[in-house]
């Protein structure tokens, strides 16, 4: 196939396909994927780069990320997640090529990898390291992924927008018609619960709703190794129906409790969309497939997260001298139910 028959196909012209072969991350991606939907479906594979003409992407060697989560164990399954994000957009976009290393380790020591390799830059997440290992740093280029922990980190950061997840939050719920709400968390001291929650609560508030805070215990381990206990669960559930007024609008913060929690509601004999509606704080699909009714969700667009973050670290890389502590967050938006139960 020619490659001005893909153009045809693609309603693009001949260059532009040109371009999508040799360099395609100059080509917008709304037409890349048009033109290799069409090189997939008539199965056009591009000769060998040495045997193509015109320019080729100019591609120089990928810069050293370190990808630090503190305080988690180094066989922790969630920390596959960035690795898998970074290989879809890179995919895309050859400019985001990175030579990544994932490290762990406690707060107080830091990576081997950070002591004896030579690391462009770093994507710092999990607990908040202490000041002695950051001292041991020497300055090196650093951004903070996800919630910061406190106002004294010394990076930059960049985030999703935690008390604007729980002001959509209550006004979803609002807009459901109820009067009479409730947020309810296992993990009160993680930072964005913590946020949120509290975003939730002086929104709802402030738009005249009764609102109910239903906090489990407090953790003092990293949250991404602590997993409620059923017994945690259960009492959530029994103390959301013994409020009074009832609570019939719930907002959960983070949703990896979900299934458990709707669970134990349905063996009370309440009926989402009947006796209660609900909005989650995250967007995981993968954990849904389960649940016999398809709530509304909050999505913190971590995609897009994740491209901030590495546009940011290489920023800094670039301007290392630049004085001052940059922190960027980034609006989550709302899903409504697909299916309405």
């Amino acid at each position: 196939m020619l490659i001005t028959e893909i153009a045809r196909e693609a309603c693009v012209s001949p260059a532009t396909v040109s371009r999508a072969i040799n360099q395609p991350q100059i080509v917008s991606p709304e037409r890349l994927a048009r033109i290799r939907a069409v090189m997939k479906q008539f199965n056009y594979v591009p000769l060998p780069v040495e045997r193509r003409r015109g320019p080729k992407a100019r591609l120089g060697t990928p810069r050293r990320i370190g990808v630090w989560f503190v305080g988690s164990k180094a066989n922790h399954a969630s920390l596959s997640w960035f690795s898998e994000q970074l290989l879809k957009i890179q995919s895309r976009d050859a400019r985001y090529r990175m030579d990544l290393r994932i490290m762990t380790s406690s707060a107080t020591e830091l990576p081997r990898t950070l002591l004896t390799e030579k690391l462009d830059g770093v994507i710092v997440q999990g607990m908040e390291p202490s000041a002695e290992c950051f001292e041991q740093l020497n300055g090196k280029p650093l951004v903070w992924f996800m919630t910061r922990r406190s106002s004294a980190f010394p990076g930059d950061y960049i985030e999703p927008n935690n008390e604007e997840n729980g002001r959509i939050a209550a006004d979803y719920l609002k807009s459901c018609g109820h009067k009479s709400v409730a947020v309810v968390s296992t993990d009160p001291d993680y930072s964005a619960i913590a946020q949120r929650t509290a975003a939730f609560i002086a929104h709802a508030k402030n738009a005249g709703l009764t609102v109910q805070s239903i906090l489990g215990e407090s953790h003092r381990a990293n949250y991404l190794e602590i997993a409620p206990r059923t017994h945690e669960i259960a009492s959530l559930a029994t103390r959301l129906l013994a409020c009074t007024p009832k609570a019939t609008g719930i907002y959960l913060p983070s949703d990896h409790f979900c299934g458990a929690f709707f669970s134990t509601l349905r063996e009370a004999g309440k009926k989402p969309g009947r006796d209660f509606d609900a909005i989650l704080g995250n967007h995981n699909p993968a954990i849904y497939q389960n649940l016999d009714h398809a709530p509304a969700t909050i999505d913190i667009n971590l995609p897009m997260l994740v491209r901030k973050v590495v546009d940011h670290l290489l920023w800094r890389i670039e301007k290392a001298d630049t004085c001052g502590r940059v922190g960027v967050s980034i609006s989550p938006r709302l899903l409504t139910p697909l299916v309405t139960p």
